[in-house]
């Protein structure tokens, strides 16, 4: 057929949601580019993407489905037919239900993939079936409730906005790891004059891209921003205009909240020196128009939701949100703009059934109330490795009586530990609609490629579940993949129908349209940003101590440009790129007498994790950093980063809290 190229989308958990080019020669996918008809990602991709054809063929490929032979936790499989697959899941599905009660059975999913239908594909089954519901808060949901317990439902900032600011702050994101493209906006307004400043828990690559950086203590990002906001009011500085025209509650928290954070006080919460956080809130106050880019991790502790409050504050107090450039970026919620109803059908459910929290998964599967989880079913998420607290996750996935299955494209940690293991398509295999978290635009990408192997969509494989327990004949479950996209895109809610559709459905990239005034359009109960917000136990923001731990050092499992979460392992290249290291300060390294280069351990109460020391002056004293989650079988002793987080959650939302987390670290000689 000779060589084509077919447009296609990047399908993992990141903002940017690439537009991509795959060159396409006799069925295989040979070259993987990015479209530089895209409007956000303009052609550019990240260096995880830049060989996506060596994931999509990759010899480590699950081609067939898979029956465990071996001890749950070693590999050992044989291989089966589709047929036998689906009839042994549902016939143990169905001696579980007898036995246990539908809510046995419960479905672990998050974002291996973004597409709107094959992300959500198991909800509809599950919902059928009666099975345990899963609360996915996995990532960044304090994040969003601090957001919205601000500017409730208003929309976010164009992330391209950012080019016309004169001064960017980067708060607590990793841009060069996840949101590369972020960063054409920074470069733009750079280039017009703009500052740039960062601000993270030790100097990562996206600090050395800044004019100054500031390290902020894990866990005290808002006290840094009351303190900041203190010196606003206290200079005479804060925008009273528009604070008295499109703010609610300013002079209460002014003058009952505010001077409870001075320099002084701050700089002992958050270790910035107090002329630094004088020097910050000035500059900010002074700029013409001030943006902040906010990232996730700082939401993952304890304080979390209320840490995201006290920082979404700073662009009301200055009126940012009036001028040209600035604002704040937290996330981009294009949720709606479809009708996901239409997919994840709550109205199967036959009966209210029990939710389990997806970071307290180690717990349901060994320690639970009620009735006992008796089957997993693993999709698009690789619990063993990404989930907290993993020695427990561990250990309820060694159990003999959990019925596991995992649909997957690679024997991942999780699916060695499976009973059964279907294969699944790449996104390059499968029709889906994808939107973003970090920009505005949607796009439609069909098969580019036929399934390698044997592999089946999510979609389809709930199709086939759905059939061997009884109610496949019922017409939801008849449907194709694309006629559940033809159901989003034929009736259009009012934001979609003002979009490009036709563009859409030739699976071309297409912004959605942002009113003139959209940034003064405040989503919230009084139509003001509230800054006091009645509907909250806490009506005003204020600084929230972390959790901690009881050992010395805080520990940050931050991310590497190399790998996202566990996606990319089966890449050599890639984590040849991204070692198994911790990084620390000389000063911490000199008191325990650890020298660069060795293997320590990291441990608290819930582990024991084995890493190649890095002494850098990169990592403030009090801090030890490691860059990206690695399949067990990369990592020394058999454990990772995982094994040392808790299954605590945040203040609001029942969000994880990776950052949350507290360690000593010893030499391991004879490891």
């Amino acid at each position: 057929m000779g060589l084509e190229i077919k447009r296609s989308v990047c399908p993992y958990d990141c903002p940017d949601a690439c537009g991509l080019l795959v060159h396409v020669d006799g069925g295989r996918a040979v070259k993987v580019s990015g479209d530089p008809d895209h409007p956000f990602t303009r052609g550019a991709l990240c260096p995880k993407m830049v060989n996506y054809e060596r994931t999509v063929h990759s010899p480590r490929r699950l081609t067939r489905p898979l029956i465990r032979i071996g001890p749950k936790g070693r590999g050992e499989f044989r291989p089966a037919t589709w047929e036998e697959a689906i009839e042994r899941i549902a016939t143990r599905w169905q001696d579980i239900i007898r036995r246990w009660g539908s809510e046995a059975i419960l479905p672990c999913s998050y974002a291996g993939t973004m597409g709107l239908v094959q992300r959500h594909a198991g909800f509809p089954f599950f919902h059928r079936l009666g099975a345990s519901r899963l609360e996915r808060t996995l990532c960044s949901p304090a994040k969003d409730y601090g957001w919205k317990a601000v500017m409730g439902s208003t929309l976010a900032p164009h992330p391209d906005e950012a080019a016309a600011s004169d001064l960017i702050i980067l708060w607590g994101v990793s841009a060069v790891a996840t949101n590369i493209h972020f960063l054409h906006a920074v470069r733009q307004a750079r280039a017009a004059g703009a500052k740039v400043w960062a601000i993270n828990t030790y100097a990562d690559r996206t600090a050395r891209l800044a004019d100054r950086f500031i390290a902020v203590r894990p866990g005290s990002d808002g006290a840094l921003a009351l303190g900041m906001m203190h010196v606003i009011a206290a200079d005479g500085l804060a925008d009273t205009a528009f604070l008295a025209a499109h703010v609610q509650g300013y002079p209460e928290f002014a003058a009952k909240i505010l001077p409870e954070y001075p320099p002084e006080k701050v700089n002992a919460l958050t270790g910035i020196p107090a002329e630094e956080i004088v020097d910050l809130a000035r500059a900010y106050a002074a700029a013409r128009a001030p943006f902040i880019r906010l990232g996730s991790g700082l939401s993952r502790y304890g304080n979390g939701a209320m840490t995201v409050r006290a920082i979404v504050c700073l662009p009301a107090v200055t009126g940012a949100w009036a001028k040209a450039g600035g604002g704040l970026l937290a996330s981009v919620a294009t949720g709606g703009a479809f009708d996901m109803a239409r997919i994840t059908r709550e109205d199967l459910l036959p009966r209210p059934v029990r939710t389990i929290n997806i970071n307290q998964v180690g717990s349901a599967l060994t320690t639970l109330d009620g009735p006992p989880v008796m089957s997993f079913y693993v999709y698009s998420n690789n619990p063993a490795v990404v989930l907290p607290d993993q020695n427990a996750v561990l250990k309820g996935l060694s159990r003999e009586d959990l019925f596991t299955v995992v649909h997957e494209r690679f024997l991942t940690d999780t699916a060695k530990y499976a009973d059964v293991v279907l294969p699944a398509t790449s996104s390059l295999e499968h029709t889906d609609l994808y939107r973003s978290y970090g920009h505005y635009c949607v796009q439609l990408a069909h098969p580019a490629i036929p399934p390698v192997g044997e592999a089946k969509s999510n979609w389809d494989v709930f199709r086939l579940l759905a059939d061997a327990l009884g109610f496949g004949s019922e017409p939801f479950f008849n449907r194709t993949t694309e006629e559940v996209v033809d159901s989003l895109l034929e009736a259009p809610g009012p934001w979609l129908a003002k979009a490009d559709l036709a563009a859409l459905r030739a699976g071309r990239p297409v912004e959605l349209p942002l009113p003139p005034d959209y940034k003064m359009q405040f989503g919230t109960p009084s139509g003001k940003i509230e800054i006091l917000n009645p509907a909250e136990a806490e009506p005003f923001p204020r600084y929230l101590a972390p959790h901690g731990d009881p050992e010395p050092l805080w520990f940050m499992s931050a991310p590497t440009p190399y790998l996202l979460n566990s996606s990319f392992s089966e890449r050599p290249d890639l984590v040849a790129k991204a070692p198994v290291e911790l990084m620390m300060n000389p000063a911490d390294a000199a008191a325990r007498n650890l020298t660069d280069g060795q293997t320590v351990a990291a441990v608290n109460r819930r582990g024991r994790v084995l890493f190649r020391l890095r002494v850098t002056p990169g990592v403030p004293a009090g801090v030890v950093v490691s860059e990206g989650v690695h399949w067990l079988d990369d990592s020394p002793g058999g454990r990772s980063v995982n094994a040392l987080t808790a299954q605590r959650l945040t203040d609001r939302a029942a969000a994880s809290t990776f950052y949350d987390v507290k360690v000593e670290v010893l030499a391991a000689a004879g490891d």
